[in-house]
């Protein structure tokens, strides 16, 4: 009987490690966006959260507090905005690849042929949504906008006084450096910079940009990972507080 492939190494590691990183953000990710508390901790509002689009949020002074969805919503607030973030990471070609091959093992990894029978691509619903990653990506920009805002809420004590910085200043400001450079690393933002450009040097600024976050780009899958680990992170420092686990150290 012939070998279905001609890999010896441990082929499978990749896909396995990729698969339960995936599901412990899922996991974590799931229970906080349900949870409905311990979500702001002043100044600090959990980036699953903001901005806060419905009533029954709490009090966030001086946040994004925009209370679109009236009263009618009596479920998380989290679920009205995480949709935006989470559509532009699950149609990002980055990830598209790490879940296809670490939960549905299309294909399981490079030269080892996929168990299933018949292939037809994102040619079909629900595969075929993915297409609409351009326009995610737009969302993510503005999602990146509103935590820039919510960090720089972050220099102010529990107070609401100006020119503080505590620990989560530092956390808020190390997650939204990551968002940044992981929305920009996109392939979308790569091809609105220098897409569509028949001649370079007519466009210089453009083609420098376009140089620019080619290299971001280079480095996407990287970027995806530590950011998805940062702004998990921000969301639990967050969640540390408003428990009272500790109290936030300041360093002025």
């Amino acid at each position: 009987m012939a070998e279905a492939h001609l890999r010896v190494d441990r082929w499978w590691l990749a896909p396995t490690a990729t698969a339960l990183g995936l599901l412990a953000f899922i996991v974590y990710a799931t229970w906080r966006a349900f949870a409905n508390t311990d979500y702001y901790q002043a100044p600090y509002v959990s980036p699953f959260y903001s901005p806060c689009l419905a009533q029954n949020c709490e009090p966030m002074k001086g946040g994004p507090n925009w209370e679109i969805f009236g009263s009618w919503w009596g479920l998380s607030p989290a679920l009205l905005i995480l949709i935006l973030p989470l559509g532009f990471r699950l149609t990002c070609y980055y990830y598209r690849k790490a879940y296809y091959r670490g939960f549905w093992a299309s294909p399981p990894a490079c030269a080892v042929a996929e168990p299933h029978k018949k292939y037809t691509g994102e040619t079909r619903f629900p595969l075929i949504m993915q297409n609409i990653h351009r326009y995610f990506f737009y969302a993510g920009v503005l999602v990146a906008v509103i935590l820039s805002y919510d960090t720089l809420l972050g220099f102010r004590n529990a107070d609401y006084e100006w020119g503080h910085m505590g620990l989560g200043t530092l956390v808020f400001l190390v997650n939204i450096v990551l968002i940044w450079l992981y929305t920009l690393s996109c392939h979308s933002c790569r091809h609105i910079v220098g897409g569509k450009l028949k001649h370079f040097s007519k466009h210089p600024v453009r083609y420098r940009l376009w140089g620019m976050v080619g290299k971001l780009t280079g480095r996407h899958m990287l970027l995806a990972w530590v950011s998805l680990v940062s702004v998990s992170l921000a969301d639990l420092y967050v969640y540390l507080l408003a428990t009272g686990a500790f109290d936030d150290p300041q360093f002025f």
